[in-house]
């Protein structure tokens, strides 16, 4: 061998052993394609995250005791926030489940049996059994889905469930301000402690000082109500499904109404199945939230708006809200409706707030697509400039039968090419009567209320007295509805108080539909007592007709031909109002009586699918 050839391969090895080195010394980061974060190697085995508990002080005390109620919180982070220095940004869960609720025992629901105006007969208050999981774990959601992608995920219990201080309120200022301390702690400016009445200090000293917030259901309503404070550092929301208004969620349009699913559930109920919270607290936190203020509160007599309500309402606290948000949910959602996601959606949107909607045609729960979700957190807590802001569609609903992970983009929603159609009601409704674009028929019509038949049975009748039900042509093209039907409806009463209640039907009903939210295109309920006013209802006198004017649930639809869509008015839903005793009369004037559809492409385009 010469000396040449044994230089040039001992300088390949030193090459090769710097290469080497420097590889092995590279710090671990976050890296990103198609504005996505992808899954690093580095931070992708969950034997080496880094686990760890402690309790945030906030700034409020709700259960009684001389202490600032603290929130209990988990970390999980990747160990090279440790062994690196490395800083990164964090995404959020906060839920008062977390620990376990109380079952389902019978009496745990109001008795919904009972005349309109009554409360009914006491229920019974069951006890959460906690179920805290061991420390320091509060729960292991979202960690294999972003922990790997670079950002550390934080769960915290709300108040009053799990090891978290105080009362749970639902929907009470401290359900906000709980979900903003922990950010507070998370940016510096508030305080952890490694026990719940410790004083050693944590430092989230790993932390960018961006947060995000995601979850579904109670826990989709938590990051809004974070947002509504303000609180620097949040950045991005991404609520799925959230209850935006406990009123709107208990009520409609002055009548008490129950969640799909939750027949005689109401705000007191949720109250009891959620109190995880310390034993000892209880008695305290019964007596002051659940027994005392929504009591007094709450309303089940009337169902009027007040201000108690209108303080659990999110619309009305949007002023200091700031953080981008991407807003998920389903159209056949019948237990948080799609309403509580329109309303926050448009508010954002008209406050200039960077925001899109998913849309699904699924019920409660559904995530928009991992890509969508990655792209908001991107672009908002790592900074990556990904356009994700700038898309001119701020829209994507999935169509009928498409998978939920392929929506179809639309500039907004409603669709922008949406109209109002205006339809009037021809004679023959305890049969099927007409709707139509021409003038209505000059003639009252009468139901009677009687709860032991369905909605589903109502729908399906050739004739019935129980219903009016008035339908359009069949059609004799696709028909999409986008945005929010209305109805003005001119009835009378022989009782003082009635329920309304009104679905929007495709016709004939298919009895092989696998759910029965094929046959329905959407819903909507009011009290005629409040008419005039939803805080203060009037008593109806027999004989005299009143006109409620009412919105029903915000839909996105495509209508197939040789469909017709149906408009069915009765009084009591089985599924969701009040169960009064049958014979309540009803009578519509039909002259003074109105549906009015959101239809894309407007008034020619129905003229043209009908003629």
């Amino acid at each position: 061998m010469t000396i040449k050839s044994c230089s040039s391969i001992i300088i390949t090895l030193i090459f090769s052993i710097l290469s080497y080195a420097q590889t092995t010394t590279q710090k671990a980061a976050p890296t990103f394609k198609d504005g996505q974060a992808q899954i690093v190697e580095a931070f992708n085995n969950p034997k080496e995250w880094i686990h760890h508990d402690l309790w945030v002080e906030t700034d409020f005390n709700t259960d009684g005791d001389s202490d600032l109620d603290r929130m209990h919180v988990s970390v999980t982070r990747p160990k090279q926030t440790d062994t690196e220095g490395l800083k990164l940004p964090i995404i959020y869960v906060t839920s008062p489940y977390f620990a376990g609720v109380a079952g389902d025992a019978p009496g745990t629901m109001w008795n919904v049996k009972h005349e309109l105006g009554d409360i009914g007969e006491d229920r019974f208050h069951p006890e959460v059994k906690r179920r805290a999981a061991p420390r320091p774990m509060i729960s292991y959601s979202h960690l294999k889905k972003w922990v790997p992608r670079g950002y550390i995920v934080v769960h915290s219990s709300s108040p009053g469930t799990g090891y978290s201080d105080g009362a749970p309120t639902i929907g009470g200022k401290n359900e906000s301000l709980a979900p903003k301390a922990v950010i507070d702690w998370l940016c510096g400016r508030a305080k952890g402690y490694t026990e719940r009445d410790g004083n050693e200090e944590v430092k989230a000293t790993w932390s960018t000082g961006k947060v995000g917030m995601t979850g579904t259901s109670y826990n989709g309503t938590l990051p809004l109500a974070a947002a509504t404070t303000g609180v620097e550092g949040l950045e991005v929301i991404i609520p799925i499904a959230p209850n935006t208004s406990y009123y709107h969620y208990y009520r409609s349009n002055g009548l008490v109404r129950s969640p799909g699913g939750y027949l005689g559930e109401d705000i007191d109920v949720l109250y009891d199945f959620v109190h995880s919270g310390d034993e000892d607290k209880r008695v305290h936190n019964n007596k002051a939230v659940r027994d005392t203020e929504m009591m007094k509160n709450m309303d089940r007599q009337t169902g009027d708006l007040n201000d108690w309500w209108a303080a659990r309402d999110y619309l009305n606290q949007m002023d200091n809200m700031k953080a981008a948000m991407l807003m998920s949910h389903g159209f056949n959602d019948w237990n948080v409706m799609p309403e509580h996601s329109y309303r926050i959606y448009k508010a954002a949107k008209d406050k200039g707030l960077p925001t899109q909607i998913y849309y699904h045609q699924n019920g409660h729960g559904g995530p928009p697509p991992i890509a969508m979700m990655n792209k908001w957190f991107t672009k908002y807590l790592h900074g990556i400039d990904n356009g994700v802001d700038k898309e001119k569609n701020k829209a994507y609903i999935v169509r009928e039968n498409d998978d939920t992970q392929n929506p179809t983009a639309y500039l907004d929603y409603p669709n922008p090419a949406s109209k109002t159609v205006s339809l009037n009601l021809l004679s023959g409704g305890n049969g099927i009567g007409g709707l139509t674009l021409g003038s209505s028929s000059k003639i009252k019509e009468t139901l009677v209320d009687n709860v032991s038949f369905s909605g589903s049975d109502l729908a399906k009748a050739d004739s019935s007295e129980n219903r009016l039900l008035y339908a359009t042509p069949k059609l004799k093209d696709d028909l999409h509805i986008s945005g929010v039907a209305r109805v003005s409806i001119t009835l009378s009463s022989n009782k003082p108080a009635a329920n309304l209640s009104v679905w929007l039907v495709s016709l004939p009903w298919d009895n092989n539909a696998p759910v029965i939210t094929d046959n329905i295109i959407t819903r909507g309920w009011a009290d005629p007592k409040n008419h005039k006013s939803l805080s203060k209802e009037e008593e109806l006198k027999p004989g005299k007709f009143y006109t409620v004017n009412f919105d029903l649930q915000p839909d996105d639809q495509i209508i197939k031909a040789g469909q017709q869509i149906g408009l069915m008015i009765f009084s009591s839903d089985q599924e969701y109002t009040l169960h009064p005793k049958a014979g309540t009369e009803l009578t519509v004037d039909l002259a003074k009586t109105k549906l009015v559809l959101p239809i894309v492409g407007g008034k020619a385009v129905y003229s043209k699918r009908t003629e």
